[in-house]
């Protein structure tokens, strides 16, 4: 092989090395990922408490540090002004298990007793979650499931 086509393709091999490292780079650092979220409402019974059950997939590069949760009523004021970051962080906490590679299964549940439904608004909510990775970055996601209740 003549000289110049070694030199060639050794440059070759070092700009793909890099093109190669840098997109590794950047996808270590992507927010963290909401995915098949779901919400399941139950009304509370005569003889039982209802609940609300809402599960998602949440994909973090350095993993989940924590998973916040908030049910809202679609006619609430967080509808006009729209939820934050700071208003999330006080709310309650998901469980979350691995489920293979950078993604969690997480979950909230929480009863729902007759006084609960009787004071809360009619029609259709939302599930706001905020989710914080071991790095720092987060992902707020206002409506990342719905629910109706009747």
């Amino acid at each position: 092989m003549s000289r110049r086509i070694v030199v060639s393709v050794a440059a070759g091999v070092v700009v793909l090395g890099g093109a190669g490292a840098f997109a590794l780079a950047y996808a270590g650092v992507q927010a963290p990922a909401l995915a098949h979220s779901t919400a399941r409402y139950t009304a509370p019974a005569a003889d039982r408490d209802g609940s609300l059950v809402f599960t998602t997939d949440v994909t973090a590069s350095s993993d989940v540090k924590s998973v916040k949760v908030l049910a809202w009523p679609a006619d609430s004021s967080f509808a006009k002004k729209g939820l934050t970051t700071k208003e999330m962080a006080g709310v309650e906490s998901a469980v979350c298990k691995p489920s293979g590679g950078d993604t969690q299964r997480c979950t909230y549940k929480v009863a729902v007793t007759r006084a609960d439904a009787e004071g809360s608004p009619k029609g259709l909510w939302h599930v706001a979650v905020l989710v914080t990775a071991k790095d720092g970055d987060t992902t707020l996601d206002t409506k990342a499931a719905d629910f109706t209740v009747a």
